[in-house]
């Protein structure tokens, strides 16, 4: 059964803190804190460059859902997934900048009530992210990585980026990937949501919700779900004005390779990367589904290095 992303919605002015860090390679980089103003309040993020930050391309990368910080973390679980992709690029002469999310972590005073919140939000700030780092003139291109959710968020800002990569990203709506969810319900299940799920489509919020699907559509969640059916990643990617990289791992337990099909089918000129045994969080995993699980709360376990390979090269080329 594919699985894919699940609904979880929670939730230049610029000031500077420089760090100098070596990594287990004595690969020396830098970090500097960046401050994104916003009219609800401030959003933090982690400017990574290497030594030599003159003329280099630079990547935004854009986490998933949930409360998934800069770092590829969630509350309890430690991986470190995108900080190891960060410092794997600057290896390369590849700067980064990578954020948490408003509502999340550093930014969380940043988030707005959850009946307020738009799927838009994310766009916009991941545009105002772009623009900073098409202001710095260190920086020789621009380019987008969106991991899960972030895949989607990040094709439809990257209007203004040079390149695009997706890492794990739907290639169906949200509306679609909810069903194909709840198909392995119970018949009753499936006869209480769809309803609900195709009112959304529509844009109209439903009053009555039962019970035992409150936490999935309770009213206050309705309005982003609304916003965020609205996009078809299949009309994003088709209509992207630059080169695009799809990359899924064949050990993801949430999004299947044929999404990444659906996505490389839809824009034909964009490279479409498969990396055997990858999950979701870009860890090798050869075991069964319990070992796949453990690797999200494993922070020294490396990611892939073809991962790195195949990023590393479509930026560079």
């Amino acid at each position: 059964m594919k699985k894919a992303i699940i609904v979880l919605v929670l939730f230049l002015s610029s000031s500077f803190l420089y760090a100098s860090i070596k990594d287990s390679n004595d690969t020396v980089f830098i970090e500097t804190k960046i401050t994104l103003k916003t009219k609800t309040g401030d959003i933090f993020g982690t400017l990574m460059t290497p030594e030599k930050s003159e003329n280099i391309p630079v990547a935004l990368i854009i986490a998933g859902s949930g409360p998934t910080d800069r770092d590829g973390n969630i509350p309890m679980m430690k991986n470190n997934s995108l900080k190891m992709l960060a410092i794997a690029l600057s290896q390369y002469g590849i700067a980064t900048l990578r954020f948490d999310k408003r509502g999340i972590a550093e930014s969380r005073l940043a988030g707005k009530n959850e009946v307020d919140i738009r799927f838009e939000d994310y766009i916009t700030d991941a545009k105002e992210w772009i623009s900073l780092l098409n202001e710095d003139t260190r920086f020789s291109d621009v380019v987008v990585i969106g991991h899960s959710e972030g895949s989607l968020i990040g094709m439809i800002a990257a209007t203004h980026a040079d390149k695009f990569i997706s890492i794990s990203g739907a290639g169906q709506s949200a509306d679609k990937i909810l069903k194909e969810q709840l198909s392995g319900q119970p018949k009753e299940i499936q006869d209480a949501s769809f309803p609900i799920i195709d009112s959304l489509k529509s844009g109209k919020t439903v009053e009555n919700v039962n019970p035992m699907l409150y936490s999935l559509f309770r009213p206050s969640v309705q309005p982003y779900m609304i916003s965020w059916f609205n996009y078809d990643p299949l009309n994003e990617v088709n209509r992207l004005p630059i080169p695009a990289l799809i990359i899924q791992g064949t050990n993801d337990i949430q999004v299947s390779t044929e999404e990444a099909t659906y996505l490389s089918k839809a824009n034909h000129t964009a490279q479409l990367a498969i990396i055997d045994n990858m999950n979701h969080i870009f860890k090798i995993v050869e075991g069964d589904r319990q070992a796949n699980i453990a690797t999200y709360n494993n922070p020294t376990l490396p990611i892939s290095d073809e991962l790195i390979s195949v990023i590393k090269d479509f930026i560079k080329k």
